[in-house]
């Protein structure tokens, strides 16, 4: 026992002597060691036979390497990066401990041991730690870590200002610290990080977006020429946008929305020729847009949104082929709607309402996007049936009197009189005919209702005055009242209780029916639950705020109907390729779904949902693939928003109790009284799951369910085990998209409501994943 003592007492001071110069001075004071006087000592107590033995199999690992005469890459981290590291600690405020792993000694620091730390040489490389909860504010000290590549603390609530000292880490290629509670001047570190004007600093991503930043963008941004991405949406920046951005020539993202930046849009920005999207929404930006902007060929998503820009749209818009999302809403823009833009093959977004534009919306145009596109422009004509345009001849030709022909009377014989007299007795009789036929035919549609027809004959209709921009048709003897609100075609109650009628499923709501219309056009009615809805003054209220609701997104409320005896029917537009759940879960195996479907549907559900959260102030509360309907272009459809404002109060605490019995439900559901955003937010991160894992939540997956199952995995290690087999195809070229894509989904699905991100959060990240700009 004594001799073992010794040799390790002794192992470990030649072990120590050896690694002294890369041990930090902290270390060497905990551990203590000193020679023994005597090589071989009498006794050891028991308490110094522990530390011996602790210091010994520290050092154990590292004695091959030592041995071998290897460099310890990665594992002993500098003194002043550790020195920094602390620093950092010190003035964050960590509520969940994700860094209680930072020790005192620096053991482990680039080993992977320290939460969040990635090291090269000794040197910390990358600090990330997104999604932590932590407070308090960044150090000044960080600029101490000097090999810092990347720095990712987005989605925290850390206050007080950008450090400065950001900006002497030359090495420095990401910087993400979005959606946090940051203040001071927009960003005050940015001139440093220039330096003396040379091209030494390799700064790529900046994302400072949604934060608390004020200022103007500093004009030295310009001289960082290897920016590929600046998000500063969502603060309080003022003043101009730079005409010297024009020079960032790598720059592919460019995201300023939401402030209140003021001036013109540069003409400079027609230099970016590799930009792929710019956003500029919800600024005060005016004059005209430069016409040069055909110089941007790479660009997909062009947002100019609630601006005061003014003038003509340039028709150079559309020699942009590869544009997607082309939105110039809320502006004074004037004049006609280029036809070149209905040339754009792969445009799929579009707006142009409430600016003061005049003229005939170009045919294509009219006819692939719904008024919603339009409206807003008292001048503007021919994107709906109510706004046809008046043709040249009635607007330019005044008619000339026309002088009446002169008749030639004769007296009438007795055999014309017998003539005329039988003609009108057969067309009585002709007339009676006619109204007997259509009672039968109205009798044996009340009696097929069971067997297929939407409801009761209700007979004859005659068509009222339109009112408040609905078209009311009120119903004959029987009553009842249609109201119609704008969509592609128009039918009359007759027209939809007599369609032939096909159930397409049921839900809380009630039965939901695909009817095809006697002129062969199709849409979907859903027959409420007639116990469970508002009184008729509510409802109508309610219906009518329903159905001004329009997005791309978001299945249109086209008309409702309220019949005699209380009867209440929704119509929407019909999708044809049925329900995402369908398409996932109910496809044959000749039937395919690539990767750029399934995100282009993520990203769509997500902007739908965040059309409700902060434009309408509507929470679902019972988001399921099974109501994320998809059009011809599978483009994705939000279907059942809003329907619990024509319930009762108690009908829809009973929906929310109820909602996503099939795994779509957030565990905090069964707590709340009221449903919140994070509840849907829960419900689109299991969407997300169920297209990255081609799995649905309804089935058991050794007990758990879909977002256990995931994140059981996970915790194993990042494989491609959850992904469905069709998506590993192509893995090579997509395999960052579906890891990111994974994990801000398990993100969405986390336990705690608070911890999960906003729904504009998500739609932002999607679309930097889809684009490629995301980084971990």
């Amino acid at each position: 026992m004594e001799n073992t003592c010794l040799f390790i007492e002794s192992c470990s001071y030649l072990f120590l002597s050896m690694l002294k110069k890369y041990i930090s001075d902290s270390e060497k004071a905990k551990w203590n060691i000193k020679p023994h006087k005597k090589l071989i000592s009498p006794f050891v107590s028991r308490n110094k036979l522990f530390l011996f033995a602790r210091l010994f199999l520290f050092l154990l690992p590292f004695s091959s390497q030592l041995v071998s005469g290897q460099h310890w890459d990665g594992v002993i981290i500098t003194q002043a990066d550790y020195q920094a590291l602390r620093a950092i600690k010190r003035e964050l405020i960590d509520f969940k401990g994700f860094v209680r792993s930072w020790n005192d000694s620096g053991y482990g620091a680039c080993s992977g041991r320290w939460a969040g730390i990635k090291c090269s040489k000794g040197q910390v490389v990358a600090l990330q730690l997104p999604w932590r909860g932590l407070g308090g504010r960044i150090s000044e000290k960080i600029g101490q870590l000097q090999a810092l590549r990347k720095i990712s603390l987005h989605d925290n609530v850390l206050g007080g200002p950008v450090p400065w000292s950001l900006g002497f880490l030359t090495n420095l290629r990401g910087v993400y610290l979005f959606n946090n509670r940051l203040s001071g001047s927009m960003p005050p570190s940015v001139d440093t990080w220039v330096g003396t004007g040379n091209n030494s600093y390799r700064l790529r991503f900046l994302t400072l977006d949604q934060n608390f930043l004020i200022g103007t963008i500093p004009v030295s941004l310009s001289k960082l020429s290897l920016l590929e991405h600046i998000s500063l949406s969502h603060n309080q920046i003022t003043g101009t946008i730079p005409y010297e951005l024009g020079k960032l020539s790598k720059l592919q993202m460019l995201d300023i929305s939401s402030n209140a930046i003021n001036g013109s849009f540069p003409s400079s920005f027609a230099n970016l020729s590799s930009l792929v999207s710019l956003n500029l929404e919800g600024n005060r930006l005016d004059n005209k847009i430069p016409e040069a902007l055909d110089n941007l060929q790479n660009l997909t998503v062009l947002n100019l949104k609630n601006n005061n820009l003014s003038g003509h749209i340039p028709a150079t818009i559309g020699y942009i082929s590869g544009i997607y999302q082309l939105d110039l809403s809320g502006n004074n823009f004037t004049g006609e709607i280029p036809d070149s833009l209905a040339s754009l093959a792969n445009l799929s977004q579009f707006n142009v309402s409430f600016n003061n534009l005049s003229s005939a919306v170009p045919s294509l145009l009219a006819k692939k996007f719904n008024s919603s596109s339009f409206l807003g422009n008292l001048q503007l004509c021919g994107y709906r049936k109510s706004t046809l345009c008046p043709s040249p001849a009635a607007v330019n030709l005044s008619p000339a009197p026309v002088e009446a022909p002169k008749h030639h009377h004769r007296k009438l014989s007795i055999k014309d009189i017998i003539l005329i007299a039988v003609g009108g007795l057969l067309a009585i009789l002709l007339t009676l005919c006619c109204i007997l036929l259509c009672c039968l035919l109205k009798k044996k549609a009340s009696l097929k209702q069971k067997s297929g027809k939407m409801g009761a004959a209700i007979g004859k209709t005659e068509k009222a005055v339109p009112v408040a921009g609905t078209e009311v048709e009120a119903g004959g003897e029987m009553g009842g009242k249609l109201v119609h609100f704008d969509g592609p075609f128009v039918f009359t109650a007759d027209d939809l209780l007599c369609a032939t009628a096909e159930i397409m499923g049921k839900s809380t709501y009630g039965t939901a029916y695909k009817a095809t219309l006697e002129d062969g056009n199709q849409v979907a009615v859903k027959r409420l639950r007639e116990k469970t809805t508002k009184g008729q003054r509510e409802f109508e209220t309610e219906a009518a705020a329903l159905g001004k609701i329009r997005h791309p997104n978001l299945l249109a409320l086209r008309a409702y109907y309220l019949g005699p005896k209380g009867e209440k029917l929704l119509a929407f537009d019909y999708m044809p390729k049925g329900s995402l759940a369908s398409l996932l879960h109910a496809r044959g195996p000749e039937t395919t779904i690539d990767w750029p479907t399934r995100m282009r549907i993520a990203i769509g559900v997500t902007r739908g949902l965040n059309y409700l959260h902060t434009q309408e102030n509507i929470i679902h509360g019972n988001l399921t693939s099974s109501n994320i309907l998809l059009d011809e272009q599978t483009n994705a459809h939000i279907a059942d928003f809003g329907l619990s404002r024509l319930m009762t109060a108690a009908a829809s605490t009973n929906v929310i109790a109820t909602a996503g019995t099939l795994g779509y439900r957030a565990p905090e559901l069964s707590k709340l009284k009221n449903a919140s955003t994070k509840i849907d937010v829960y419900s689109l991160g299991v969407i997300i799951l169920e297209l990255l894992t081609g799995k649905s939540p309804g089935e058991p997956m050794n007990g758990m369910d879909l977002p256990q199952w995931v994140a059981s995995i996970v915790k194993e290690e990042w494989t491609n085990e959850v992904f469905d087999l069709e998506l590993m195809r192509d893995t090579t070229s997509i395999n960052d998209q579906l890891l990111n894509t994974l994990k801000l989904a398990l993100h969405c699905v986390d336990p705690s409501p608070a911890a999960r991100p906003e729904v504009q959060q998500v739609v932002q990240q999607l679309e930097e994943i889809r684009g490629g700009c995301w980084v971990w």
